[in-house]
């Protein structure tokens, strides 16, 4: 009966994680998730079995086996409600297949969790295992998938204010910390509680205080004008050929009304941001679209970034590129961080055994370029997509000269779903991050600016058009996020890593530490 009851637990534990992300935004369900699913992986004292009537019961400590099929079950409880977008347009199979895979994750969390968990401080040793856990589902095979960090949930809490020293590493760290210390509080004595009440106040208490240093006017070097167009997306009654050409048209019309307001009211415009895929019709190849660009930019008189495919001696590209009103062509941005099974299909004849969807998959090649386009005066460091979810590719702009940061991204294939949502948490925890204003232009919705406290200014809604406007700061502070980041996260996943090692001797020595 034990087992029922832990096995119960570990899938709301899971729920509770889903809970945090956009849009429903609980940043305290996490908490309370990592909570509970660290419960269940502890020993229960027989007190307090026998106050459940389960005296008899044998699973008052869990297995290392029990301990795989609890982390799993957390892990997969929480994705397969955190991730149906996917199946939005290959159907389900592929996100169920999906989820399940990232829960095999879990797994090790699961069975280096019920080791640790025998131990006097085995809270803190926790939250290295997680950190360790969440790097290797992020960074493997193919890239990973790090769209499912648990640092993502916080974006509206205090935590996430911790992304300026650390990245989303440093705020899964503490969500981890607060989330165990809670039942250390709970279930331990004496010096152990000082510790589990540590865990809980002090990444709080850091994550307030670090909310003070966020956008601070004195790292401002200066201001634009910027746009962001959302040309919007027909649903149904084209072709493939004629919607995209239908989508360029959308955002050349949004863009010269864009043009009329800006005369009309005085305000020139600096820089304007399309989304990714505006114009799917390659403008190097076709004349038409070509021209149609060079209208857009006429009307606004300013520099504009386009999202459109092209292709060169390496292959097909998901290209950004710089159209200038007086040098027209400049400056491009090759996706670097391609979408597995996505953009690119990795291992295709192997996994066209198993179903023929692969074939929906594209075959783009990254791109290798700084991150950052000149639009004017104005350096704009690009993540397209997918790309903002990962660590080096803002971080690599910003070192590169990125004053301002752009997220174009194409969410029309995902309808109504929560997935834009929960990728504009990303952008906004990279503001936070970085210290810049970010610019979302995206195809369908949801587009936004975002301040780089991470506040959401101004924001579209799915599917219509929309023209969004300000002014925004431009940025020249290297926060220590991009200077330590990196190194940090490696020395806390050596640390997570060294933490199961020791575990293992410790489990076969037949002692808790």
């Amino acid at each position: 009966m034990t087992a029922f009851l832990r096995f119960g637990l570990a899938a709301i534990s899971g729920w509770l994680v889903y809970l945090s992300y956009e849009p429903i935004g609980y940043w305290w369900a996490a908490l309370l998730g990592i909570a509970l699913f660290y419960f269940v992986l502890m020993p229960w004292p027989r007190s307090a079995t026998r106050a459940l009537g389960m005296a008899g019961e044998a699973q008052e400590r869990p297995t290392g086996r029990f301990g795989a099929l609890l982390g799993f079950t957390h892990t997969v409880f929480c994705y397969l409600f955190l991730l149906p977008w996917i199946g939005e347009f290959v159907g389900a199979m592929p996100y169920v297949a999906l989820s399940i895979t990232l829960a095999l994750y879990g797994i090790i969390t699961g069975v280096f969790g019920v080791l640790v968990a025998r131990w006097r401080y085995g809270f803190v040793a926790f939250s290295l295992v997680y950190v360790a856990v969440e790097f290797l589902r992020s960074s493997f095979p193919f890239g990973g998938f790090s769209w499912v960090r648990l640092a993502w949930g916080q974006i509206d809490g205090p935590l996430a204010n911790l992304a300026a020293w650390g990245g989303p590493v440093l705020v899964t760290l503490a969500a981890v910390l607060v989330g165990v210390g809670v039942v250390a509080l709970v279930v331990t004595r004496g010096a152990q509680r000082l510790t589990a009440a540590a865990c809980v106040a002090l990444p709080l208490l850091l994550g307030l205080a670090a909310g003070a240093g966020v956008n601070l006017d004195s790292h401002t070097t200066g201001e634009v004008r910027a746009a962001a167009v959302q040309g919007n997306v027909p649903r149904m009654g084209l072709d493939f050929n004629a919607q995209r050409r239908a989508v360029l048209a959308n955002h050349v019309n949004q863009t010269i009304q864009l043009g009329e307001e800006a005369r009309a009211a005085g305000t020139p415009l600096d820089l304007v941001i399309w989304p990714e895929n505006a114009s799917d019709v390659n403008p190097f190849m076709d004349s038409d679209a070509a021209a149609l660009i060079d209208e857009a930019v006429s009307a606004i008189n300013a520099p504009l970034l386009v999202g459109t495919l092209t292709r060169d001696e390496v292959g097909a590209r998901n290209t950004m590129v710089v159209f200038d009103p007086e040098t027209g062509p400049g400056d491009y941005h090759h996706k670097r961080f391609l979408q597995p099974f996505g953009e690119y299909m990795p291992m295709r004849d192997f996994f066209r055994n198993f179903s023929d969807l692969v074939d929906l998959a594209g075959d783009f090649k990254p791109g290798d370029g700084p991150g950052v386009v000149r639009m004017g005066n104005v350096m704009v460091g690009v993540a397209t997509c997918y790309e903002v979810a990962e660590d080096p590719a803002y971080r690599l702009a910003v070192r590169n000269g990125a004053q301002l940061l752009a997220t174009p991204t194409n969410n029309a294939t995902f309808g109504f779903t929560d997935m834009t949502y929960q990728q504009l948490a990303m952008s906004r925890m990279r503001a936070i991050e970085l210290d810049r204003a970010v610019i979302v232009a995206a195809t369908s919705g949801v587009s936004a600016i975002v301040h780089p406290d991470g506040t959401v200014s101004q924001h579209s809604e799915i599917f219509q058009p929309a023209r969004l406007v300000e002014d925004l700061p431009l940025r020249d502070r290297i926060t220590p996020a991009v200077k330590i980041g990196a190194p940090l996260e490696w020395v806390l996943v050596a640390l997570g890593i060294a933490t199961m090692v020791g575990a293992i001797i410790a489990s076969r020595r037949g002692y808790a530490a």
